[in-house]
């Protein structure tokens, strides 16, 4: 092989995985306040990060039922959880068990 046939060569393979299609993850936002959590974002894929934001003046939780996430969120704080698998994700706050939401995830 020619030099330049590797040099060619070796641009590719760090060029390719660039332009694979993948669609970069992303960053979602859920608020708490008033003792609920706020409308759950669209378009949500596995490998995205959902940032939740407490509004309010009580510590919460966004707690997931099959134990994916759990992040405590202290009166006027937030975190950060990346979703990592698809389907629809029932989660509570583990402090006030009235508060509840569900959030679809897709591949």
């Amino acid at each position: 092989m020619t030099k330049g046939r590797v040099a060619a060569l070796a641009l590719l393979a760090i060029v390719a995985p660039l332009s694979s299609g993948a669609a970069a993850a992303r960053l979602h936002v859920v608020t708490i306040d008033r003792m609920a959590f706020g409308p759950m974002p669209a378009n949500v894929r596995a490998g995205d990060t959902i940032l939740w934001v407490n509004h309010d003046m009580f510590q919460h939780s966004a707690t997931a039922r099959d134990q994916s996430f759990d992040v405590d969120l202290a009166p006027g704080k937030s975190a950060r959880t990346v979703v990592r698998k698809a389907g629809l994700i029932p989660f509570f706050c583990k402090y006030h068990p009235g508060m509840k939401g569900a959030i679809t995830i897709a591949k």
